[in-house]
């Protein structure tokens, strides 16, 4: 990161953090097995949380994880979503699928002002040897049913606004949550077994109780969220109430080792990049599995005093529905996924799907994707479909 000269800044969008892409073969990897914590294996789905469930030597058993659980907020998020008994629900034998909802919950927002930018559906086959995340495009066309809980009476959205309409009106984040669910289970037929919203600005915490991380910029990129002022990065809007000068920030090309608040604003840029929304997609996976690599690398697995830190920053960036199943039982019964099993898929070829009104259509091998997904045959479809897979550049 550098600054430069102050300039006139844009405003703040809310953008929110979703997997960084990683570079992978067009077919899915199945013989690397080596075993990273299972929080970095699953990316961001119970955060460091879910560390405490693999095998590698990290202190702790099945009743620290139990003990941990407390850190993290739990709710109904959803609703009637839920796979039904015929489709496996309530059971971690079958597939697996989890919804990923990514907010950026600043202080001077209400809890009903948000929206769900990051929209990402995590699938664990029956085989529980292999994880995808498929990503949902935030500005994808939608129809989003009716929600008496928010008093929404239902219309043509984008995906990233469904959850707005479910938090208006006192339905808050788990009414947000429901609505978004029950609007992509619409979409694209899938069910889920489990949930979590994850607010971006309390993942900070997780990144610098690693003591930071090692980022490789590709794109020289200024940020649109924040500048500083006095050598003192601040969001836009605080700065402003400075009344001080402000600088911008550049991203620069070039790797070095981040502290959290430039790691996450790296991973939360868009606009100015190459691919937009895909490129911060590919940024964020990178980020993840920076963090995966210096947990794993740094001592921390094998440290009670700096494993319970990390849980309780995850505490505060995370909240969860794991469909009824205990949280111990979803960790312990995928610590079979290893880092290097994780494949990224694009939605729409990653590229805008355009359809006249500034919105994203979903398109013909996306459906079908979302349905291999439900039917629990994505390998076959990805070896049909190898450009579906993310390659990092």
């Amino acid at each position: 990161m550098t600054v430069q000269t102050p300039r006139r800044a844009s405003s703040m969008d809310r953008d929110a953090v979703t997997a960084p892409k990683r570079a992978v073969t067009a077919t899915p990897p199945k013989v690397k097995k080596k075993r990273d914590p299972l929080w970095a294996k699953l990316t961001v789905v119970l955060g460091a949380l879910l560390m405490m469930g693999s095998g590698a030597g990290i202190v702790g058993t099945k009743y620290l994880v139990n003990s941990a659980t407390s850190a993290v907020t739990q709710d109904d998020l959803l609703g009637n979503t839920k796979k039904t008994a015929a489709e496996g629900g309530n059971s971690l034998k079958g597939p697996i699928d989890l919804l990923l909802m990514g907010v950026d919950a600043r202080k001077r927002w209400a809890v009903d002002d948000l929206h769900a930018d990051t929209i990402i559906i995590l699938h664990i086959p029956a085989s529980h040897d292999q994880a995808y995340l498929v990503s949902v495009p935030r500005d994808t066309e939608v129809e989003v049913p009716p929600f008496a809980k928010s008093k929404w009476a239902g219309g043509t959205a984008k995906a990233t606004e469904a959850f707005f309409h479910g938090a208006q009106n006192g339905g808050g984040w788990a009414g947000g949550a429901q609505l978004m669910a029950q609007t992509l289970k619409n979409a694209t037929g899938i069910s889920f077994d489990g949930a979590a919203i994850i607010d971006f600005n309390g993942f900070k915490g997780v990144i610098d109780s690693l003591d930071g991380v090692k980022m490789c910029v590709d794109q020289r990129v200024k940020s649109h969220h924040m500048v500083t002022v006095g050598g003192k990065p601040m969001y836009l809007a605080e700065a402003r109430k400075t009344g001080k000068s402000q600088t911008p920030i550049y991203h620069e090309k070039g790797c070095r080792q981040m502290e959290g608040w430039e790691a996450l604003d790296y991973a939360r840029q868009r606009y100015g990049l190459t691919n937009g929304d895909y490129d911060r997609q590919r940024h964020q996976q990178q980020l993840i599995k920076a963090m995966a690599k210096k947990a794993s690398t740094s001592g921390v697995l094998t440290n009670p005093v700096k494993i319970n830190g990390l849980i309780k920053s995850a505490g505060k960036a995370f909240v969860l529905d794991t469909g009824g199943v205990p949280v111990a039982d979803f960790i312990f019964t995928l610590k079979g996924v290893a880092a290097n099993d994780l494949v990224l898929l694009r939605s729409n070829n990653g590229t805008f799907a355009g359809n006249g009104s500034g919105r994203e259509q979903i398109t013909e091998k996306s459906r079908e994707m979302y349905k291999a997904v439900k039917q629990d045959k994505l390998a076959d479809f990805i070896l049909s479909n190898p450009d579906v897979v993310a390659k990092e550049k």
